[in-house]
């Protein structure tokens, strides 16, 4: 029986969440305003005003809810990651306040399930405490985040790797304490075993950031996601993560639950769009009334409310199959590629409808209208484009689908009143 109550404890917990973001977190988010603050260490006083609220949500049981316990997380399970994500959404510190923030949260996880012991101890421990950043970087420039068309080549030397070649939007890299890098270890293998990821501590030589590249909204040569060179840059076979040829798999570990995190956090941001519609709809005056007594204004705040309940209830189907441990079957990956999809149309949609409503107020910086849609483009790039899931979701449609022999289609209905009229023909003939 389908069950959406929250339990009273836990309900509490994310009365206090609410609470402690608004007043909190929000204002963290207005005073240390650039893309890339959260985690940029550089600023001492941020750094200053970041410690406590970390502090006060580990004391609170709430640290790294993406995590089992055993691995140094909250172990909440997915379902409740949700009721505290959609509400860090709203803001941009939130998901670093609460140690749950990507890359490194995708990056913990395969970490915790495919690193060594010593791995674990050097990089997924500082990690989960809070006192590393990370970056994962596989997409290329010429193959884009297809990871059948990899260029960056790793070589066997001895006991060592020599990894050369060209990584492009590695989010995070120039504050990252470690990359863990996807490179071609076997070039004739079957595409999905080519690969293989390693560790790659920052400051290694060779390792060379080309130059940082931001959104569309930020000033050249800033932002978060920088273009980064490997020249002839040697690792011991320690730093190896996962099995040789195992990249591709051990990368799709990290990517579901990625994915469905983005949609979690949407839902807040696309909620927080919904409450500047209805605030600015009730309060802005136009002839014969508020904007709000226009029907195309109630339009635009009845069909984005409707869209993110609908949408909603999709991530949260999705986080529940995580937690009935069928995230990385047939089902839980097929729902994971529809939240992918329905993640950047909704944010788009709504987000554009708030921008527009709030009128040339809402195109100029100061509103942040701006920032928003260049996370809803990018909900619809990363972690695979938009049409590469929906040729997955497509294909998995219509993978045990048999064709219809013949012109006409199962459904036509003369043959089906045929076949229908056939079966009943003993109650038609006994009624003539």
């Amino acid at each position: 029986m389908a069950d959406f109550s929250i339990e009273p404890e836990f309900a509490e917990k994310l009365e206090w969440v609410r609470g402690f973001v608004a007043e909190e977190v929000e204002a963290m988010d207005l005073v240390f305003d650039e893309m890339t603050a959260p985690y940029d260490r550089s600023s001492r006083a941020a750094r200053a005003a970041l410690k406590p609220l970390q502090d006060e949500v580990k004391r609170r049981g709430l640290w790294a809810g993406h995590l089992p316990s055993h691995d140094g997380g909250a172990g909440i399970g997915q379902v409740k990651l949700l009721y505290i994500n959609e509400i860090l959404g709203r803001t941009d510190w939130g998901p670093v306040v609460f140690g749950c923030q990507g890359p490194d949260s995708g990056n913990s996880e395969i970490l915790a399930a495919f690193g060594t012991e010593d791995q674990k101890k050097r990089w997924l421990e500082p990690l989960v405490a809070g006192e590393m950043y990370s970056c994962f970087s596989m997409t290329e420039p010429s193959g884009g985040a297809d990871p059948t068309r990899l260029r960056t080549r790793a070589v066997r030397d001895g006991d060592d790797w020599v990894i050369d070649g060209e990584k492009w939007y590695a989010s995070h890299a120039q504050f990252a304490d470690f990359i863990i890098v996807a490179a071609v270890t076997d070039p004739d293998a079957e595409p999905h075993k080519r690969n293989t990821l390693f560790i790659v501590p920052r400051g290694t030589p060779g390792l060379e950031i080309v130059r940082e590249v931001g959104f569309f909204n930020e000033p050249a040569g800033q932002g978060g996601h920088p273009y980064l060179r490997f020249n002839g840059l040697r690792l011991p076979d320690s730093a190896r993560l996962g099995g040789v040829g195992e990249g591709f798999a051990v990368a799709q570990a990290r990517l579901g639950g990625g994915r469905i995190h983005h949609a979690m956090r949407a839902i807040g941001l696309c909620q927080r769009a919904i409450d500047m519609m209805t605030e600015r709809s009730v309060s802005r005056e136009v002839s014969g009334g508020h904007l709000i007594d226009r029907q195309s204004v109630q339009n635009d705040i009845a069909s984005s409310a409707i869209a993110l309940r609908q949408f909603r209830f999709q991530v949260l189907h999705a986080a529940w199959l995580f937690d009935a441990g069928l995230g990385h079957g047939r089902e839980g990956r097929l729902a994971v590629a529809m939240v992918k999809v329905a993640t950047a149309d909704i944010t788009k949609d709504i987000l554009w409808k708030a921008m527009h409503m709030h009128g040339a107020l809402g195109t100029s910086n100061e509103m942040a209208f701006g920032k928003y849609l260049g996370l809803a483009a990018m909900f619809g790039i990363a972690d695979g484009p938009t049409e590469v899931h929906l040729s997955s979701v497509a294909r998995a449609l219509t993978r045990n689908v048999e064709p219809h022999p013949g012109f006409f289609p199962s459904d036509h209905l003369p043959a089906r009143r045929e076949a229908a009229r056939a079966k009943l023909a003993p109650y038609l003939e006994a009624a003539a």
